[in-house]
């Protein structure tokens, strides 16, 4: 029996039935509601979040106390603070459920002993993180190299499901926009 995570393994490496019930075994899956904080800022994130149904979002308190969020995760992305995760330091983040969710957590440890035990795991995990380091590359470069309306028009253009599923004010602080500007937008198009 195939899960989600079983399944988007196999698009990336090879991954037998058995190997999935051995993922399976170390899997610890959680019911998550909205609002509900995974990771709060000051403690050391021991998970990394597989989202098998829901949205996550990780973000940060500036100094003028307003959320910047940083990335979000729908169905079959991962979230963690890599910082915290991988050095066992304090986190500069939160995680938050957007939307109530469905999502298998791995510590550390298990993680690790998943990659001895599974030697495709590396492979799928180093696949993933190149396509998710790219993504983060892109973005860097379109808030430096894009106006506000162009970064809008950007990110609905690869990323429609978001518009409807997210609030605003989360989407505009991805965006590095304020909630009214980003209303203009929307208005604008209509």
């Amino acid at each position: 029996m195939d899960n989600r995570l079983a399944a988007h393994i196999r698009k990336f490496a090879p991954l037998t039935d058995e190997d999935a019930s051995l993922l399976n075994s170390y899997a610890r899956p959680l019911v998550i509601k909205k609002r509900v904080l995974l990771l709060q800022e000051g403690q050391v994130c021991r998970e990394n979040y597989f989202v098998e149904k829901g949205c996550l979002r990780m973000f940060f308190t500036d100094d003028k106390g307003a959320e910047q969020t940083v990335q979000f995760a729908i169905e079959n992305w991962w979230i963690t603070d890599y910082g915290s995760y991988a050095g066992g330091s304090p986190s500069q983040f939160f995680i938050q459920a957007v939307e109530n969710s469905t999502i298998l957590a791995f510590s550390k440890t298990s993680q690790e002993e998943l990659f001895t035990a599974l030697p495709v795991l590396e492979r799928y995990f180093r696949r993933i993180l190149e396509r998710a380091f790219g993504a983060t590359q892109w973005r860097i470069r379109y808030i430096f190299s894009q106006s506000k309306e162009e970064r809008y028009r950007h990110f609905t253009g690869l990323y429609p499901e978001f518009i409807q599923r997210i609030p605003q004010y989360m989407l505009a602080s991805y965006l590095g926009l304020t909630p009214e500007y980003l209303s203009e937008i929307r208005n604008k198009k209509l």
